[in-house]
């Protein structure tokens, strides 16, 4: 009965503590400066996006109250040509440029690992186009680079090389975009540079008594333990692909031509909404998306355990 009694008096010793009035002078502080948090929480992200699962059920024109639809804007997305379009270029968008864009930053984090003077000048430099690549500013130059009277043509008409309107024929529109999408590699870089220096060296010394040769280290050491970071760098990426607009509608006209060669799926959400004023419409579309990016994450977090590795 002792212990019992002992027992006793520490939890009451212990709620006595947890309920003092610095404790809960400090638990209404806390309250008091999260609020604004909270508060953006509602307004500005659960709010719309409640907000917008409602519309997405009706017939709305952002000129007259919304009247309820029911499925009717998500069964006219079956026959939407264009939404097929859409979905076809994003889908080549998101394939082609995330993959080669995550192996320029590899490289280039490999080659920045191997500690080059004025590294961290040389960071900054490469990591400066992911700050600005979704800019409008960019997006114009990137026009004017690839022009039918741009820099590309000019040096092409050094070597005799008669250039085309990039972005204006429809086979290669899209690949300027890809391109502009690659060279925003530095934020994956970075994250790439930041796991190679966690790697311990004790893994290439073993390796390299072994006889393993540079290369031989780089598939045998370097990437299953870098695998972790591929896969974040790799999920982040795909979502941010996915919600390209800027460069799509900037090039374009915001038109997504030449013969919608670049018409993003987010600029054809954007179409229907603020310029053909369907909103109801363009949030069943948003919600569509939502779900894509949902089902892209869901197979790279599933499909995860089978090749990446954790050092545990």
């Amino acid at each position: 009965m002792s212990v019992m009694s002992e027992l006793a008096t520490l939890r009451r010793s212990k709620s006595a503590k947890s309920s003092s009035p610095a404790e809960r002078g400090d638990g209404r502080a806390a309250a008091l400066f999260l609020a604004p948090w909270f508060l953006g929480l509602v307004l500005i992200t659960v709010g719309p996006v409640l907000a917008s699962l409602y519309l997405s059920f009706t017939d709305y024109s952002l000129l007259a109250a919304p009247e309820w639809s029911g499925l009717d804007n998500y069964a006219e997305m079956l026959g939407d040509e264009r939404l097929l379009t859409s979905l076809r270029v994003t889908f080549t968008y998101v394939f082609v440029s995330v993959p080669l864009q995550l192996a320029a930053a590899l490289a280039l984090a490999l080659f920045l690992d191997r500690g080059l003077r004025g590294l961290a000048f040389y960071r900054s430099a490469f990591y400066l186009p992911s700050l600005l690549g979704a800019s409008v500013a960019i997006a114009i130059l990137w026009r004017q680079i690839f022009g039918n009277g741009g820099l590309i043509n000019q040096v092409l008409g050094w070597f005799g090389v008669q250039g085309v309107g990039w972005i204006s024929h429809p086979d290669y529109a899209l690949g300027t975009l890809v391109i502009l999408n690659v060279w925003t590699f530095g934020s994956p870089m970075l994250i790439f540079l930041a796991g190679l220096r966690q790697i311990p060296q004790h893994y290439y010394e073993a390796a390299s008594i072994d006889g393993a040769s540079k290369l031989r280290q780089f598939w045998s050491v370097t990437l299953p333990l870098l695998t972790p970071i591929i896969f974040f760098n790799l999920v982040l990426q795909i979502i941010h692909a996915f919600q390209s607009f800027t460069q799509a509608f900037v090039v374009s006209g915001g038109t997504g031509g030449p013969v919608d060669a670049t018409l993003f799926y987010t600029l054809y959400l954007y179409e229907q909404g603020f310029t053909n004023l369907d909103m109801g419409y363009a949030s069943a579309l948003a919600w569509l998306l939502l779900l894509i990016i949902a089902a892209f994450t869901a197979i790279n977090f599933f499909l995860a355990k089978f090749w990446v590795f954790y050092d545990d």
